[in-house]
Parts: structure tokens; C-alpha cells; sequence
């Protein structure tokens, strides 16, 4: 044994050369329910927010929306239907999901004056 290791050793061991006690098993749970709720503020309770936003956006779609879907296109809400919207970009009518609109960009005129 090297005297760095019998110094260490000697170090560890309690000064009236009794074992020491060991801390009560909830001390050792403490740092892990501070890391969840961590976690649970800075990762999951913001995405849940995100998801409840981004359903309350899809109920008040209405005909006359501007809109922009996840894949990227602008379009103008012709239609809304049970599960889907169409929409007019341009010259072309398309009809996507209405999960897949991602922002309200401008709404209608007369959402505005009711």
C-alpha cells in the first residue's frame, strides 16, 4: 500500500475510529426529485402550454383566415371542416389538415367586427 492510499484510507475513517452512519435513505431521493422538477418546469409544463395554444388556434379557425401550415404554405381558409381545411394559395385550392396549420397570420374581417 503507498502512503498516498494509507493517508486517504485514514482520512476516510471517523475520528473516535467507530464507523459513521450512514444519512437516512431520503436524502439520497432529494437531488432527484429536484431534477424532476426541473425538468417538469422547464421542459414538459412549456410544451403542454405550446399543445393547449395550438388547440385553442385550431377551434377558432374560420373562412377568411390567412394562414401558414407546418409545411410552409400560405394560404387563405376557404373551407373549415371536422378534421380538415381548405385553403386557396395563389391559383390552387388545397386541402390539408387541420393540425398541420401552425400560425393564424391574419384573420378575417369579420371576426373583427363581431
Amino acid at each position: 500500500m503507498t502512503l498516498l492510499a494509507l493517508s486517504a484510507f485514514l482520512a476516510a475513517a471517523s475520528p473516535d475510529g467507530q464507523p459513521g452512519q450512514a444519512p437516512p435513505p431520503w436524502v439520497n431521493m432529494v437531488p432527484v426529485v429536484l431534477i424532476m422538477v426541473v425538468f417538469y418546469f422547464i421542459l414538459i409544463r412549456p410544451q403542454q402550454k405550446k399543445a393547449r395554444d395550438h388547440t385553442e388556434l385550431l377551434k377558432t379557425l374560420k373562412p377568411g383566415d390567412k394562414v401558414v401550415t407546418s409545411g410552409g404554405v400560405l394560404g387563405v381558409i376557404v373551407s373549415v371542416k371536422e378534421k380538415s381545411v381548405s385553403l386557396r394559395s395563389s391559383d390552387t385550392k388545397l386541402e390539408v389538415l387541420k393540425s398541420a396549420v401552425s400560425e393564424i397570420t391574419e384573420r378575417s374581417s369579420s371576426a373583427s367586427q363581431s
